[in-house]
């Protein structure tokens, strides 16, 4: 993985991150001012997208993001369905996944959202999951962090910079970033990584509101809840969760009073849900042995919710193992029942390409993206086939039609310079890895690479200009983080 350069003081911006955690104590018991105005000489709105374009950089850089197209489709189609229902929405939402067993999700500036992979593994249906992004969108909307920021302004800088790398530790790590807090302050760490209990009650009574309105069942925040409280009575440390949504029986209680207040609802499953739970067991979880024996199990003792995720989980468990034939006959029975379900298309291109059967995928994938152009599944399984059958031209040519609307997609850059490399193109080439290193706020060896690429564009005075232009961005870019 790429690493950034560090630095420290501003990873310590971190203190005033994720919706899980705050750098205040508000204790006021007053209605919720009016959003907008409240916090204003804290942070603006602005600088709140600013601060949040680069805390995303270093976390891509410093933690396990994963890169799934399949898992991005699915939880930003979540997100963006609690956001449309959301009041206060300031900018666009983006919400991503880090690869973390820990049941954790947290919020940060600019409407980024993360999720730990274990909340999805251990969710049992949508709502639960969706319930918990609903409150991360909640702390956002309701400026849950720039109004702590407002309340702690006469904080000492040091001693909040003395938290920072404690606090960036603990969105990855929380036994960890706990353990590393107590080195500072109690109080103050305890009130710095603790959302004050009427930021959780505010959180909550948006996010069930929100959650119902999208079309979910809104008793799945107290179901969630109920599975934390369970699951933390069997462990002898506090779950990852229970670290940051400190979580009292009353808490329970509160949401499904809530709940009730919404009309009865039956939401049937989602085949989605269980088949992205699913990938996570078998793309990030165990063994591939292991996981052929259990869902080989499930299949035969018919435990499943939906037959085609547990054979979708065994495809995926045997592609893993190299045991294409029997992954290709499951997947292919899979694709005869839903033709255009985006999960069997993108298990199907992986055996494609192990098995050297591109065109098939070639064939298969073009009919698909004629009605979905944009497609981060579709676009990026087809643009990797056609890098391994050398056609460059075509695979640059989708790669960078999808880049100028979804700029930081970074396994769209990576497949990109990888293009460029095969096909030779040096000066393509690390200006491509420049923007690469740019995306984890790595500017000094973004300008490196840019100063290489300058050296293979010969006699293209335009493409100079444009190197040296993006130069001065970088540097601009890298002052404005140290600064900050």
């Amino acid at each position: 993985m790429i690493k950034p350069i560090a630095n420290t003081v501003f990873s310590a911006l971190i203190i005033v991150f994720l919706g899980t955690m705050s750098v205040s104590a508000v204790n006021k018991k007053n209605d919720l001012p009016e959003i907008g105005v409240v916090a204003s000489s804290a942070i603006s709105l602005d600088k709140e997208v600013l601060i949040g374009d680069i805390l995303m950089r270093q976390l891509r850089g410093q933690a396990p993001v994963i890169n799934d197209p399949l898992l991005d489709e699915y939880i930003q189609d979540i997100g963006n369905r609690l956001v449309a229902q959301a009041d206060n929405v300031k900018f666009p939402y983006k919400f991503f996944i880090i690869n973390s067993p820990d049941i954790n999700a947290f919020a940060f500036f600019g409407g980024h959202i993360g999720i730990h992979s274990g909340l999805i593994f251990n969710a049992r249906n949508e709502s639960e999951l969706a319930s918990v992004l609903a409150h991360e969108v909640s702390h956002v909307t309701q400026r849950h962090i720039a109004r702590s920021m407002e309340a702690r302004q006469k904080s000492s800088p040091l001693q909040i910079a003395s938290l920072l790398g404690s606090i960036m530790l603990a969105v990855v790590n929380p036994e960890a970033g706990m353990a590393a807090l107590s080195v500072s302050n109690a109080a103050s760490a305890q009130s710095s990584i603790n959302y004050t209990r009427q930021n959780e009650k505010e959180a909550d009574r948006v996010g069930i509101s929100i959650l119902a309105d999208a079309g979910f069942d809104p008793n799945g925040a107290s179901s969630f809840f109920s599975i934390l409280a369970e699951k933390n009575r069997l462990k002898s440390t506090p779950l990852a969760f229970l670290l940051t949504h400190p979580l009292p029986e009353s808490r329970i209680a509160d949401a499904r009073t809530r709940a009730a207040q919404f009309r009865p609802r039956n939401i049937p499953e989602n085949i989605n849900f269980h088949l992205a739970k699913t990938r996570v067991l078998a793309r990030y979880y165990a063994n591939p042995k292991r996981n052929i024996e259990y869902f080989s199990e499930i299949i035969q003792k018919q435990t499943y919710v939906f037959k085609q995720a547990a054979e979708y989980g065994l495809a995926l468990s045997y592609l893993a193992n190299e045991q294409f034939d029997p992954a290709l006959k499951l997947i292919d029975g899979l694709l005869e029942k839903d033709s255009n379900n985006l999960f069997y298309l993108d298990t199907y291109t992986d055996i494609a390409i192990e098995t050297d059967q591109h065109q098939q995928a070639i064939d298969r994938l073009s009919a698909q993206i004629i009605h979905a152009p944009y497609n981060r599944v579709l676009t990026l399984n087809l643009a990797n086939v056609l890098i391994k059958t050398k056609d460059f031209d075509r695979a640059t040519t989708l790669l960078k039609d999808y880049l100028l609307v979804n700029p930081n997609n970074m396994l769209a850059h990576e497949l990109l310079a990888d293009a460029y490399r095969s096909s030779e193109q040096k000066l393509e080439m690390h200006q491509v890895k420049a923007e690469i290193y740019a995306m984890v706020a790595a500017y000094p060896r973004a300008i490196d690479e840019l100063h290489t690429a300058y050296n293979y564009a010969n006699e293209r005075k335009i493409e100079k200009q444009r190197i040296r232009a993006r130069i001065d961005q970088f540097r601009t870019a890298q002052e404005r983080l140290q600064t900050l």
